[in-house]
């Protein structure tokens, strides 16, 4: 793959323990970059601090249910991007014990439109369709138009709406469905 500012390679794996301070600093500046100027720049920080903790990614880390893939760039091997695949915890009318969510899937802005984000979406696909889930799930902001569209394309249909928390406001976010091969 082809950067901007030169050539890059990217290398997707699963992530393990000891990666859980790769995963908040992902995690925290790809949600700064994506929601500044949107959100409460102080709702962004104390997000960040609580919700991309190195002390969360290692508990996910180590909970069997949780699958976690890493985006790497090359040279360097520096993180660029991640997925959290979860037993799923979104509204949806019709909840299905063995559905799974995309809890996350990040990737810095600079790495985008490079087939990452699709690469780390199939191996969720592929691990989700193993374990026997009928669909993947996800939450997404109800005005993150680039990520919609991303999942749209990805087959994503939206089943669903929730509010979403940060800092002292709240926000619209839309739940998304794919089904699953059976």
């Amino acid at each position: 793959m082809s950067g901007d500012n030169g050539s890059f390679d990217i290398g997707i794996r699963r992530a393990g323990p000891g990666d859980e301070h790769a995963l908040a600093a992902v995690g925290a500046a790809s949600f700064l970059e994506t929601f500044a100027g949107v959100l409460e720049g102080a709702d962004i920080l104390r997000h960040c601090h609580e919700q991309h903790a190195a002390a969360l990614y290692a508990r996910w880390l180590a909970d069997p249910a949780y699958r976690i893939w890493l985006a790497e760039v090359s040279p360097g091997a520096a993180p660029v991007g991640y997925l959290v695949l979860s037993p799923a915890n979104l509204p949806v009318s019709d909840p299905r014990a063995e559905d799974r969510e995309v809890k996350r899937i990040y990737l810095l802005h600079r790495f985008q439109g490079h087939g990452i984000g699709a690469a780390l979406m199939r191996a969720a696909i592929d691990e989700a369709a193993a374990q026997g889930a009928p669909r993947l799930l996800l939450g997404v902001y109800a005005h993150n138009h680039a990520a919609i569209a991303f999942y749209r394309k990805a087959g994503y249909e939206t089943v669903g709406q929730r509010r979403f928390q940060v800092g002292g406001r709240e926000y619209d976010d839309q739940v998304l469905a794919l089904s699953l091969p059976a």
